[in-house]
């Protein structure tokens, strides 16, 4: 395996380890009206809100994924980071203001006992999980169906590009998943009455993840979807996705909540393999089928080398810290640890 190649599959590892963890960080806010706790407690000056105590002991640890997948980018990719942010620049810039949003809604929500003030801080809860979500959906869509490219070489973004039927229904098949993630997540990590409810709500919005799949499917079908180097494997990662949306059902509905939770952390980062694999040896394409390859968007030899000694102490330094997290905050919230928000 190359070094080309070998970035490239720890880049899709970054990515994918940023869907699965903050993935749920941004269904729980998605689903903060629907899974929130409505009744003040008395044990505090807020009322402690379960649904976002969960997330609470890794919601910024989460947002590392990100930090080093873009480190990633711009170290070992610095050309498909150029044409990339370039072309994909107003969704980039929509998800990071849903990150902001999200981060200050949720930090000063519990600050302040104004009830209209609150529901302001709800409402940006929602929108800061909501942005990222369908961002990065939207961006999915279009690095599947591929990004318009001029007869200079470089890639293209327009509002008509976006707004196409398949790039739309990717954005809220990712929303939608996500918050099913969400969902999942809660009902591990929660009180019972709490964890019933969000199986409840996850179940459902599985069912309305596979039925949006479903038409992005169709869509693929008819040549108005993605467009995929190698459909074989494409197809054999799209079997993969529908088996763990049905797991995930399945396990939601029948309370085994580990499982469930596997399963939906499984459908989570199958979209990014998809992208990945199904495309490769290019890491960005054109809806005509040409594109930028592998060794056209890397670093050159010696700086992947250099990169390469890096990686080595730093991802493994991530996954522990990771691990030592969960392992920390295990259990149920109020049990393991305090409310936080």
């Amino acid at each position: 395996m190359s070094l080309e190649t070998l970035w490239l599959a720890l880049l899709g590892l970054l990515l994918a380890g940023y869907f699965v963890l903050g993935g749920y960080d941004y269904g729980v806010q998605m689903l903060h009206p629907l899974l929130g706790d409505r009744t003040p407690h008395r044990a505090g000056p807020t009322d402690r809100n379960d649904a976002l105590a969960a997330i609470a002991p890794f919601f910024l640890g989460n947002e590392v994924w990100l930090v080093a997948f873009t480190g990633v980018l711009f170290g070992a990719f610095p050309y498909l980071e150029g044409t990339l942010l370039s072309a994909l620049y107003p969704l980039i810039v929509a998800i990071l203001v849903g990150l902001v949003l999200g981060n200050a809604a949720i930090q000063l929500r519990g600050r302040t006992r104004n009830a209209r003030a609150r529901r302001y801080g709800g409402a940006l809860i929602v929108c800061g999980g909501a942005l990222p979500a369908l961002g990065w959906g939207l961006v999915l869509g279009l690095l599947l169906h591929g990004v318009p490219r001029r007869a200079d070489g470089t890639f293209h973004l327009d509002t008509g590009t976006v707004l196409t039927p398949f790039v739309l229904v990717c954005g809220v098949t990712t929303a939608l998943l996500f918050a099913a993630h969400g969902a999942a997540f809660v009902a591990l990590r929660s009180s019972p009455a709490l964890a019933a409810r969000a199986r409840r709500t996850g179940a459902q919005l599985l069912g309305a993840v596979g039925a949006a799949g479903s038409l992005a499917l169709m869509l693929t079908l008819f040549g108005a979807g993605a467009s995929m180097t190698n459909r074989t494997t494409a197809a054999v990662i799209a079997a993969l996705l529908a088996a763990a949306l049905l797991a995930a059902h399945r396990y939601l509905s029948r309370g085994h909540l580990g499982r469930a939770f596997t399963a939906t952390c499984c459908a989570t980062l199958l979209p990014v393999l998809l992208v990945g694999a199904g495309h490769y040896p290019y890491v960005l394409i054109s809806s005509a089928g040409s594109g930028m390859t592998v060794s056209q968007g890397a670093a050159d030899g010696a700086t992947l080398k250099i990169l390469t000694a890096f990686g080595v102490f730093v991802i493994p330094l991530i996954l522990a810290y990771q691990s030592w997290s969960w392992w920390a905050f295990r259990g149920r919230t109020g049990r393991r640890h305090p409310h936080y928000f």
